[in-house]
């Protein structure tokens, strides 16, 4: 009898176990998502259909943080906005945009006028935050080989311009 209780005891561990588990992977690993009053703006190309929402990005310990399932924007001079997200969420179709593209941002029409894959150590932060004479957004998101510290070797650079 000793023995049943003692059974029942571990079925009953195993399974509250077993369950809070399971709720963990559902429900705690998924991605951090932006509270409604964070969202600043929204991002549409319909070529790729993409609408995303769009947070301020602010830098911290000289880095931004990428939001993990929507578009961060971060501008430090007149008429640049640079605009990343994640490849493996967001702008996991960024790839497909071609030049002379259209997409809106903040209700504004833009179309694509530059396309270029860059190897992540040859990026200059200073120069794509450069000021422009006109309204300029960079589209940013990893490319090439995906490293194992979940970055990779290049960075996407999409270059538009308002019409």
């Amino acid at each position: 009898m000793e023995l049943k209780k003692h059974l029942n005891s571990r079925v009953i561990f195993v399974s509250l176990y077993f369950f809070a588990f399971i709720t963990y992977i559902i429900y705690g690993l998924q991605p951090a998502r932006a509270v409604n009053n964070d969202i600043t703006a929204s991002l549409s190309i319909p070529g790729i259909s993409l609408t995303a929402d769009v947070v301020n990005l602010e830098v911290q310990n000289g880095r931004l943080n990428t939001p993990d399932t929507i578009v961060g924007s971060y501008s430090r001079n007149q008429n640049k906005t640079l605009l990343i997200g994640h490849s493996t969420t967001v702008f996991s179709r960024l790839p497909e945009v071609r030049l002379g593209d259209e997409l809106e941002y903040n209700d504004f029409a833009y179309r694509v006028v530059a396309i270029d894959l860059v190897s992540k150590p040859n990026i200059s932060m200073t120069s794509l935050l450069e000021s422009e004479k006109e309204d300029t957004l960079i589209l940013m998101t990893c490319a090439g080989t995906l490293l194992n510290n979940g970055d990779a070797t290049h960075r996407l650079l999409i270059k538009a311009v308002r019409n």
